[in-house]
């Protein structure tokens, strides 16, 4: 009896300690926090999209997404993020849309110690890795990686005098911050720096200011269907230099919205953008070809675009790292969320749709000038430039 009662006892105090560990042994969680509507909708929506295609099982773990929308907002974002957390109680985060909301996620979701997998560009949001941005990770290029490969191309089209104009947000200002050191490194003359909000209706001063210091180039650090306007303004005003956009540009709608008055522009982007363009011998190509049928046969031919990638990727990321954690912990748990940060940390050689990331404690990126071209566009199309 006693022998009976003993293991009773035990039985009783693991169901106990179960119960106690909230979800543990449950399925795995994943909040994901987009901008769907707003000024960001048209990179939030594929994003969106991306994350319905993506597995509901991982490590023999079934795998619950809960998708909210920060309506391009920051304090949403924020306020999204603590839902998330305390009352859905996830394992990780996917998010946020725009590097605004992104940053001000960090400091919620280093708190309560959830890995974040951030679809923004700017470095801000991963460096320095420090006691908060150790549980943060981003999936797209670092706007100092695709300014390099703008200026790059300015110094092989000889331009020596540049024009910027930039959203007044942190995108902007991020992008402004690691254009103009290499413009000052490469003696490239800034002969206007302007900006603009993401929800004006003109930018007829400062595109005057800009076209009457005569630049040879104009870059535009915008993103999505924003971006349009200061291209339409520059075209209206005649402005006959080269124009380069930034990789927050890379979608569909900007074509549509931008018609003719894009031919020429040129802009950096991921590899999955002109995935048929690339070379066959390019690892990145079967895995961006791949995600583009996918992601087209749901959604419609031409309709895949880099932000759609970007989740795709955190999807990757998490495909290659839950099965490491599981071997740590189980999914609910402070130890599981511990393990799942060490776990990503620890990828290498991972082949993505944009790139091949190899992350460390010092790099939260990733990814290198595989992840990277500069593209075209003509007559509505993205061309690969040579």
């Amino acid at each position: 009896m006693t022998q009976r009662m003993t293991t009773l006892a035990l039985q009783l105090a693991a169901a106990i300690a179960l119960l106690g560990s909230g979800n543990a042994w449950a399925q795995i969680k994943i909040g994901v926090v987009v901008s769907a509507t707003g000024p960001a909708a048209s990179l939030g929506i594929p994003e969106k999209n991306a994350v319905a295609l993506m597995p509901r099982e991982i490590g023999g773990k079934k795998v619950e997404y809960i998708v909210l929308d920060d309506a391009s907002d920051s304090t949403m974002a924020v306020k999204n993020t603590r839902k998330l957390i305390s009352e859905d109680r996830v394992d990780v985060i996917i998010g946020s849309t725009v590097t605004p909301n992104s940053l001000a996620m960090i400091s919620v979701a280093a708190e309560s110690e959830t890995p974040m997998i951030s679809m923004s560009a700017a470095a801000a949001i991963v460096e320095p890795v420090d006691a908060a941005r150790s549980w943060i990770f981003k999936t797209p290029q670092n706007d100092s990686l695709m300014a390099s490969a703008v200026v790059d191309h300015m110094i092989a089209s000889k331009v020596k005098k540049v024009a910027f104009i930039g959203l007044s947000d942190s995108y902007g200002q991020n992008w402004w911050a690691q254009a103009s050191k290499l413009f000052e490194q490469n003696g490239i003359k800034v002969v206007a720096n302007e900006s603009y909000g993401p929800t004006d209706s003109s930018v007829t001063g400062q595109v005057l200011r800009m076209v009457g210091a005569k630049p040879d180039a104009v870059l535009i650090a915008s993103r999505g269907t924003p971006a349009v306007l200061p291209q339409k303004s520059l075209k209206e005003r005649a402005y006959a230099g080269r124009i380069y956009q930034t990789h927050g540009s890379a979608n569909s709608d900007f074509l549509r919205l931008g018609g003719k008055d894009l031919n020429g522009t040129l802009l950096p982007a991921g590899p999955l953008l002109v995935a048929e363009q690339i070379p066959d011998s390019n690892p990145i190509k079967k895995v961006a070809m791949h995600f583009k049928a996918v992601y087209e046969k749901e959604y419609g031919e031409h309709s895949v675009s880099t932000f759609a990638g970007h989740a795709w990727d955190a999807g990757l990321m998490l495909e290659a790292a839950v099965p490491e954690a599981l071997k740590k912990a189980q999914p609910g748990s402070k130890e599981f969320r511990k393990a799942l940060r060490e776990s990503i940390e620890n990828i290498r050689d991972l082949v993505l749709s944009q790139g091949v990331m190899n992350l460390s404690k010092a790099d939260h990126a990733g990814l290198d000038h595989r992840a990277r071209v500069i593209v075209r566009v003509e007559n509505g199309k993205w061309l690969l430039s040579k």
